[in-house]
């Protein structure tokens, strides 16, 4: 499934594994993100830094710098497949949202904890940016920051 020009899906088990192993991680009590910062990581081997230099995969290939990987996974746990079907909807939809302000070149893995089931669009849409917050992978923008000085014309 394809979300936009500028992300795509996640789907091999073995880019999970490597989100999990190897990238940040933050949380609160309704979602987890796992953030991989796969362009850093491309771009080391392309210029060959390091003593072996690994083939790079070609999963990485397809979506290059500009792209951002995002998987969603929900536990059985969690609820029955319809409940969990609508939660991973839920999350999709608030990164398609939100999509602008995130980094590019990430692999991002959201975990829906069970205190997800309850909620809202909106509470999952503030949980989704408040993790995001946490690690840091949020474009610095200058329009943010003018919002908030008082006294400006428009």
């Amino acid at each position: 499934m394809k979300y936009s020009n500028t992300s795509e899906s996640l789907k091999d088990n073995r880019d999970f594994q490597k989100v999990y192993q190897y990238g940040k991680s933050a949380a609160n009590r309704t979602l987890v993100l796992y953030m991989y910062p796969r362009a850093e990581k491309m771009r080391q081997l392309e210029q060959g830094e390091g003593e072996k230099v690994p083939r790079m995969p070609y999963s990485w290939k397809t979506a290059g710098y500009t792209k951002n990987r995002v998987g969603i996974s929900v536990s059985k746990k969690v609820g029955n497949s319809v409940v969990r079907h609508h939660l991973c909807r839920l999350v999709r939809e608030s990164y398609r949202l939100n999509e602008d302000k995130f980094d590019r070149g990430l692999d991002l893995v959201v975990i829906v904890r069970p205190g997800a089931r309850e909620l809202p669009f909106s509470d999952i849409d503030r949980a989704l940016l408040h993790v995001s917050r946490k690690l840091g992978v949020l474009q610095k923008t200058e329009g943010a920051e003018k919002k908030n000085t008082i006294g400006e014309s428009r």
